[in-house]
């Protein structure tokens, strides 16, 4: 079932309307009434929206009402979307002073007087049927609920017991747990001398967290060290008494001395007494103490509970099984015990355990050639071999095995205990601006190696990283969001390099975003016959059948991106279809295709914030039309290698916040990319007859420049020393006329970040560096074969965290006292003939 994410949108559209600049807008316009009438409908239908995602599971019709809430909300975004573009050409054209602009302004349809009657119908559009729709919403007898603090039904509940014989490939992991177990009790960490040891188990949902957690606490030796073990399963709200409770009644029943009968009395207590009965319980008993499936990350809460359990005696442990990195962090005293996926020959045992009665899977030999493709799919995750490998206990139907290896596991018949439940209520668990961010994850391939650039661009392009105070930067933003989708298990294999850094979705993570996304995203290939009128969202990633037929004539087209590499649109015929229907575009991604012009009525997406042409091999002129469109935010045209010249009036566009560049220019208006006083990333690649990069006095104007890159400029012979005091980040290579070294005055500089690649002249690294000292956190050295030697302040670095020296084959010796290094987690020396490090 797809989800919606009305409560996003909703939310989203309610802070937009709640700012200056829509009021004064809307007053300036004559739309005040209408546009506040909107506000004030939207705040009731928040309202009862968290109590209607908690009821569209076993409703039909409210998930029809959630449909259409969510669409007339994404129609009044790009209505409303009008203010700002207006807002924005209203500056432009007075910025610029140009008769001619303003009578092109005067007779265009961002005339003040068509723009008013354009808008006055719209606007009365939306009011009416966002009316109706909240007043249809009455029938449901929903609820108003003003926080989201509801209980999200997870899985079943657990319990202690498990049989050792059922489970395979954990013996390993067992005995692990086992030795942290039974380790001398560490001192205290702050909150008292007998502060009670705490170990984190954690995995995505399915690997086997809790049945690792039952194997341990059942083995006979838990019993000789410990005098008290209790099991309590928290996959509900983190609601203290109800946790004491738990805890009480489980040291009751370990306990044959003390009448059951008690465990039925100690609800009637009141919070003191039951803390009372805690206490007693625990106090001055070695005890085992497992928390199973953990998902509170209020760490005030996890203290108060702390501070009462930590009265056992010296050397009592607590197992605590989570999803969450971050919330193992929070309650852990040792590092967390990451789990790992079984091993292919553990996952094939388990999977004939599963799909085979005993012996039999020796009588079917092409069955057990395609069980060994299914159990490829699984990943390792236990919970997956057993979901697929019952769907096909006792058919030897040869044709439904090849359907389960050739669809997803959705498709399958789930159970509560199957692995897409499993992931789901991990999935439930999210912010809704989480989720919502997640479901994007659906329009790239599987096994799709991301980047942090990539993926921030289509969800600002879309809205989805809204700023609390209105002052954080959208990379900040994104950061946050990923961190706290790898830190939920959701992401994987995170390579961090600072300024840029990596990651994978597993697959069955894959397929939940697809699962939650399906109507409304739609990744393209080959076998997509035709795409639904109601699809906002789409990713090409075959090119083989596209043409007109394909495409919905519906308008409410949001992103196209091509997210392969060497995947791009051919076809100008189809390009001029999109910009003619898709005028709401808010991302249009045409890397790598091979088209010769870009027609120039892109001027009409005037909702554009993202215009990728980048590795259009093909390309060589730019309509100046591309120079009306305000709202850009993000603009490449990187690795176009046959590009003469940027578009004229590219400084109109105020709201560009990256511009990557390449271009057969030696000289560039300089005075234009002066005006982008937004900039905050710029980049020139393969600008090979480029001379300058910026002068003094531009530089000056881009007061929020923070990213440089420089490469492949054969040309470019000196970058300005004063643009490094700018910089948080400076990525220059394989330039071959370039000179890094810098004459003057010893600055200060506030660089995060910096990458230097491809000098083969270059025997020592600049002084300037050391003007990064106290700031610089990520120094990557490459290819740089004649450097033999590191300066000598590198140790002083207070923040570097990751250096990468590579290919650097006559580097022999490091600076001495590296180990005054004491912040670095990632030292990497690859193609060097290092002999010390001191």
């Amino acid at each position: 079932m797809a989800d919606y994410f009305a409560f996003d949108i909703v939310n989203s559209l309610l802070g937009k309307l709640a700012s200056y600049a829509y009021e004064e807008a809307s007053q300036a316009y004559g739309l005040y009434e209408d546009v506040q009438e909107i506000k004030d409908t939207l705040s009731i239908v928040k309202g009862v929206l968290l109590d209607a995602e908690e009821k569209k599971e076993h409703n039909q019709g409210l998930r029809e009402w959630l449909r259409q809430i969510q669409n007339v909300c994404a129609d009044a975004e790009d209505v409303l979307d009008g203010f700002e573009y207006q807002s924005s050409r209203k500056q432009v054209v007075k910025a610029s002073g140009s008769i001619r602009v303003k009578v092109d302004h005067f007779f265009s349809s961002s005339n003040p007087l068509v723009f008013r009657l354009k808008m006055a119908h719209e606007i009365k559009d939306v009011r009416e049927r966002l009316n109706k729709i909240a007043a249809d919403g009455n029938k449901f007898g929903l609820e108003r609920i003003e926080v989201d603090n509801r209980l999200v039904q997870r899985r079943e509940m657990t319990y202690s017991h498990v049989e050792a014989s059922d489970v395979v490939g954990r013996e390993s992991d067992k005995e692990e747990i086992m030795k942290l177990l039974m380790q001398p009790h560490p001192h205290g960490d702050g909150y008292g001398d007998q502060s009670v040891c705490v170990i984190p188990i954690v995995g995505i949902g399915g690997l086997g967290k809790t049945t690792l957690a039952k194997l341990v606490f059942n083995d006979k030796r838990m019993d000789d060290l410990f005098q008290l073990k209790m099991w309590v399963c928290i996959s509900d709200d983190f609601d203290i008494r109800q946790i004491i409770i738990k805890i009480i009644n489980s040291a009751s029943a370990s306990a044959p001395s003390i009448a059951l009968a008690h465990q039925e009395n100690i609800n009637s207590l009141d919070i003191d007494q039951l803390q009372s009965c805690l206490r007693h319980k625990l106090s001055g008993e070695k005890y085992l103490l497992v928390l199973d499936d953990i998902w509170n990350d209020d760490y005030a809460k996890w203290i108060e509970l702390k501070n009462l359990i930590k009265v056992g005696a010296v050397g009592s442990k607590i197992i605590v099984t989570t999803r969450s990195n971050s919330i193992a962090s929070m309650m852990g005293t040792t590092p967390p015990y990451i789990l790992e996926g079984l091993s292919p020959q553990n996952c094939l045992s388990l999977f004939v355990r599963w799909a085979f009665k005993d012996g039999k899977e020796k009588q079917h030999p092409n069955l057990m050639e395609i069980g060994k493709e299914i159990v490829k799919k699984c990943c390792g995750v236990p919970l997956a071999v057993r979901t697929l490998g019952t769907s096909l206990f006792s058919t030897s139907d040869i044709e439904k095995w090849e359907f389960v290896r050739d669809h997803e596991i959705w498709n399958l018949k789930q159970k509560r205990e199957d692995i897409l439940p499993a992931l789901k209520l991990s999935y439930d668990q999210m912010p809704f601006h989480l989720k919502h961010c997640f479901a994007y994850f659906s329009l790239f391939p599987k096994d799709f190696r991301f980047i942090n650039t990539e993926i921030t661009n289509l969800w600002a392009s879309l809205g989805l990283l809204q700023s609390p105070n209105g002052t954080q930067k959208v990379d900040k933003i994104a950061r946050q969001y990923i961190e706290e989708l790898h830190s939920r298990s959701f992401l994987q294999d995170f390579t961090d390099y600072g300024l840029f850094y990596f990651f994978n979705v597993h697959d069955l993570v894959h397929d939940l975003a697809l699962y939650v996304a399906k109507e409304e995203f739609l990744m393209v290939d080959s076998r997509t016959q035709s795409i639904p009128e109601q699809v906002r969202h789409i990713s090409i990633v075959e090119t083989d059948s596209l043409d007109n037929t394909l495409f919905p004539k519906s308008k409410s087209l949001r992103t196209i991106i091509f997210p392969v590499e060497g995947v791009g649109l051919a076809r100008e015929a189809l390009l001029q279809t999109w910009l003619s229907r898709y005028r709401y575009l808010r991302m249009l991604d045409l890397s790598d295709s091979s088209f010769e012009t870009l027609p120039n009525s892109i001027y009409k997406l005037v909702h554009l914030r993202v215009l990728d042409l980048s590795n259009n091999r093909q390309i060589k002129r730019l309509p100046h039309s591309i120079c009306k469109l305000q709202n850009l935010q993000v603009f490449s045209v990187s690795g176009c290698m046959e590009l003469e010249a940027l578009p004229k009036g590219i400084g109109m566009l105020k709201n560009l916040r990256e511009l990557k560049i390449t271009t057969k220019q030696a000289f560039m208006s300089q005075d234009e990319v002066a005006k982008l006083s937004n900039l905050q990333t710029l980049s020139f690649e393969y600008c090979v007859n480029l001379k300058f990069v910026l002068e003094k006095e531009q530089l000056t104007q881009l007061s929020s420049l923070q990213i440089l890159v420089v490469r492949s400029c054969g040309s470019l012979e000196s970058l300005p020393f004063y643009i490094l005091t700018k910089l948080e980040a400076l990525f220059v290579a394989d330039c071959k006329k370039l000179n890094l070294v810098f004459e003057g005055e010893f600055q200060r500089l506030r660089m995060k970040f910096l990458h230097v690649e491809n000098f083969p002249w270059l025997i020592r690294l600049p002084t300037w560096i050391e003007g990064a000292a106290d700031t610089l956190q990520t120094l990557i050295i490459h290819n740089l074969p004649i450097l033999d030697v590191l300066p000598q302040f590198i140790p002083r670095m207070t923040r570097l965290k990751r250096l990468h020296i590579s290919e650097c084959p006559s580097l022999r010796f490091l600076p001495t006292h590296m180990h005054r290094l004491t912040t670095i987690e990632d030292l990497s020396l690859d193609g060097t003939t290092v002999i010390n490090i001191v």
